[in-house]
């Protein structure tokens, strides 16, 4: 029986995307989109400076073994985010300082795992973003169990498709069809124009119900 299953490396989004979405907060476009962000559970491992974008590389590989995660390095290319399912094995770390060094000088954006990693301080000063579920001093080894590379995942309890686009910032992670995500480019720009345009008008007096309408719904629900 084949272990291993590989698909098509995935078109690369286009650069003028992660160069818009690069200037949208996660939570800006999570006021009117609600698919597609992954748990709160995968954190960054430290604080992030602005809004990352990359293309989408997926790997599944199953509770001790990381032989694929391994392999996949190899097809990882500048700009891509390396989209990590442990297959609900919550105990093994399945990336640490070398592994993160790896993707890094492959060109990596960030990593997303969805499960523990170890060596928390050496990948922070590798300097390769990564989210994900906490630390874990049991690792894997290659124990060439099988998985799956660009093929589809679950990732945070969201699925993710190789080739998607993948924003990460202090907020969160949010995973977009390529499809999609010139639309929410329009609406999150537009509304992370808008951002913080009533502080003035708070500081001179006005309150935060009246600009947004929530104070006229709550007296209009007490009649």
């Amino acid at each position: 029986m084949q272990k291993y299953h590989i698909g098509a490396e995935p078109n690369r989004i286009d650069q003028a995307l992660v160069e818009g979405l690069g200037a949208v907060e996660v939570a800006t476009i999570g006021h009117f989109r609600h698919r597609g962000f992954v748990s709160h559970r995968l954190r960054p491992l430290a604080p992030l400076e602005h809004t990352l974008v990359g293309t989408a590389i997926t790997v599944a590989i199953p509770a001790t073994d990381s032989t694929l995660l391994h392999h996949a390095l190899a097809v990882v290319r500048p700009g891509d985010v390396l989209v990590i399912d442990r297959l609900g094995d919550t105990r093994h770390a399945c990336l640490g300082g070398g592994v993160a060094f790896a993707a890094k000088v492959a060109g990596a954006v960030a990593v997303v795992l969805d499960g523990p990693c170890t060596d928390a301080e050496e990948i922070v000063e590798v300097g390769l973003p990564v989210f994900c579920t906490g630390i874990s001093g049991i690792t894997t080894r290659l124990n060439d169990l099988g998985g799956s590379l660009n093929k589809p995942v679950s990732c945070g309890g969201v699925p993710v498709l190789p080739g998607d686009v993948v924003m990460l910032d202090n907020c969160g992670v949010l995973v977009l069809p390529p499809d999609e995500a010139s639309q929410v480019l329009e609406e999150g720009a537009a509304r992370q124009a808008r951002a913080n345009r009533n502080r003035g008008r708070i500081e001179a007096g006005e309150k935060l119900g009246d600009l947004s309408g929530a104070s006229a719904l709550v007296t209009a629900g007490l009649r």
